[in-house]
């Protein structure tokens, strides 16, 4: 994974809107607000759900990056990079479901032709269908004089 994009857009604060899937279906979704922020190896961010700010971070490594959120995955996940994917940076990791097979989880962070980004995750069932569960779009705070 190559970090030039990082040095980048690392010291930008960055503020957006999310959503999140729950349902099976993926209709049903949650709106709300979020931000990010991007250091030389660390990806914060943190989101507001049911009146709750949790937060969340990608701390990359040479193999791809440990992720962690507060709702999502309170325990740290070995994430390994996706080599050949489109983006900045797309990193996926197997969960656990109890009396099911392994389920697959997928992040990604991409930047739009007029420099906003999209954080994105993606739930993958046993048997290969993906479904969304998050997307953040983020553009940059504009300090005001």
């Amino acid at each position: 994974m190559s970090d030039q994009w990082r040095s980048e857009v690392q010291g930008i604060k960055w503020s957006g809107s999310g959503e999140l899937w729950l349902d099976p279906l993926g209709n049903n979704v949650d709106l709300y607000d979020c931000t990010l922020s991007i250091e030389a190896d660390v990806l914060h961010y943190t989101w507001l759900y049911q009146g709750q700010t949790n937060s969340g971070s990608f701390t990359f490594n040479g193999s791809g990056a440990t992720w962690i959120d507060t709702w999502h995955q309170p325990t740290p996940a070995t994430c390994q990079d996706v080599t050949a994917a489109w983006g900045l940076f797309t990193v996926e990791h197997e969960y656990r479901v109890p009396s099911n097979p392994n389920w697959g989880w997928r992040s990604k962070l991409s930047k739009r032709p007029n420099g906003d980004l999209v954080l994105q995750m993606t739930n993958i069932a046993p048997w290969g269908e993906e479904g969304r569960a998050v997307r953040m779009v983020f553009t940059p705070v504009q300090d005001k004089a």
